[in-house]
């Protein structure tokens, strides 16, 4: 019996160019699938899903009232959209809010420096430490939020209901 008849048929019973259709077919079906479980941030080979926490600093905001931020979704156990070198993460929860007292270096008769609250009465600037909390990949290189890595001195764009600014990360701490 002849591996190819004179059909093209494979042992007389199965077509090469179905064959070849049919394997196409797959490869096309498995591409797609894995497609789709690698945008849902399934972990590799290699790569935990680990708890983290990120700390924030947000300075120089310029914002009238800083309580209508934390009144509008700013808040602890709130959660915010974040977005990391321009690629949208999604939400992220807020595990705290520090705001910084505002604060002015005055110089004393004897060469000192002292720091002091500033006076200024129409300073509409605020300082503050977020920490987000949430869960990341822990990689060989490093911890990625959807599919971008964080390191300290990243920036973070923040953005919810009635606030979109920008903070750098300053800490990272995570399950080792």
């Amino acid at each position: 019996m002849a591996i190819l008849d004179s059909k093209g048929r494979l042992f007389g019973k199965i077509n090469l160019l179905d064959l070849g259709a049919a394997l196409v077919t797959l490869l096309v079906i498995f591409v797609i699938l894995s497609t789709i479980l690698s945008s849902l941030g399934l972990a590799q080979v290699g790569e935990k899903i680990v708890p983290i926490e990120v700390d924030l600093v947000v300075r120089g905001l310029n914002v009238r009232d800083p309580e209508q931020l934390f009144n509008n979704g700013l808040k602890k156990g709130g959660k915010t959209d974040v977005i990391i070198r321009n690629q949208p993460y999604g939400e992220i929860g807020i595990k705290s809010i520090q705001q910084l007292p505002r604060t002015v270096n005055v110089f004393q008769p004897d060469g000192s420096v002292k720091e002091l609250p500033d006076p200024k009465t129409n300073n509409f600037s605020t300082d503050m430490i977020l920490t987000l909390e949430g869960k990341a990949k822990r990689t060989e290189s490093g911890l990625v939020l959807g599919s971008s890595k964080v390191k300290i001195g990243m920036p973070f764009e923040l953005e919810g209901f009635n606030y979109n600014f920008n903070a750098t990360v300053i800490d990272i701490r995570f399950e080792k």
